[in-house]
């Protein structure tokens, strides 16, 4: 699942990357870029969403590692 999450982010910042040359290349209608505009906003928020959940994970595994306590190897 893991995997899943970051192909979802990796294709939402392609697509973001593309979006962002399309509104910079200019011939877009005003209704055009107003529905790129709003595309993107959904693309940050979901890339946002997944480094949030990445930034949790990693706390979690942190904490969890500060409170190990060390064993001997049999």
């Amino acid at each position: 699942m893991a995997k899943a999450k970051k192909l979802n982010l990796e294709s939402s910042l392609q697509s973001l990357e593309e979006l962002v040359d399309r509104m910079e290349n200019g011939g877009l209608s005003l209704e055009e870029s107003l529905k790129e505009f709003e595309q993107g906003i959904k693309l940050i928020q979901s890339c946002q969403s997944a480094l949030t959940d990445a930034e949790q994970k990693v706390e979690i595994l942190l904490s969890k590692s500060a409170l190990a306590k060390p064993v001997d190897f049999n």
